[in-house]
């Protein structure tokens, strides 16, 4: 039986393509004739920086895309807008990238990176609001054999989204450089396979909780 969500799934893989290509737009070519190439090239190295952040990151929501439809396989009309709520955060992606590469190492560097952490706040609500839909209600939208473990850890592992990119921006207040580094060690977190994310997390609180010294 064809799953109900292939019309969704196709979409969706193409906004997320078309906003993954529009990133490299923002990489300017200098003009012939207006300085030393290479010193011009150099100077361009925030929009570097946040083409392959921003790249990583949109892949590694592609990659959360497709772990969630491997399980979702029914669709309705809430789905459908949770889905265009999560993509609308993913086509926004190459504005606070342009803003963040223009203005990084500038005196507007604090108000580029909350705005860089929070369309990611955005997101991690819309992935959870999308996945916590779709697995509620007696999991009427999942497939009829699916893993209950599986499920259960794309849960854990999503509740953390929301709460630590909130700390992402906080921090953007105070600390730029650390809340762009904590932006990116959580899009590590999220690539990991929801098995070992869980491994992982499990082993932070166990070592929180451990009594030190001996």
């Amino acid at each position: 039986m064809d799953k109900e969500t292939t019309r969704v799934e196709a979409f969706s893989d193409g906004v997320f393509a078309i906003a993954i290509t529009l990133l490299i737009l923002e990489i300017k070519v200098p003009s012939p004739g207006s300085g030393d190439l290479a010193a011009q090239l150099l100077r361009q190295w925030p929009s570097y920086f946040s083409f392959v952040i921003s790249f990583a990151f949109i892949g590694i929501m592609w990659m959360n895309h497709h772990r969630l439809f491997t399980h979702i396989h029914r669709s309705n009309d809430a789905l459908l807008v949770f889905n265009l709520l999560l993509l609308l955060g993913v086509t926004a992606v190459p504005f606070p990238t342009a803003v963040l590469a223009a203005h990084l190492g500038r005196p507007g560097q604090r108000v580029a990176a909350l705005l860089f952490n929070g369309t990611y706040l955005f997101i991690a609500i819309a992935f959870n609001l999308l996945w916590r839909y779709a697995a509620s209600g007696n999991r009427r939208l999942l497939a009829a054999n699916v893993d209950t473990a599986s499920v259960e850890r794309i849960t854990r592992q999503y509740a953390f989204g929301p709460i630590s990119y909130l700390v992402c921006v906080a921090l953007g207040w105070v600390n730029v450089p650390a809340s762009l580094a904590l932006n990116a060690a959580l899009a590590c977190f999220f690539a990991l396979p929801p098995s070992w994310a869980t491994k992982v997390g499990r082993r932070s609180e166990d070592e929180a909780q451990a009594p030190s010294g001996s």
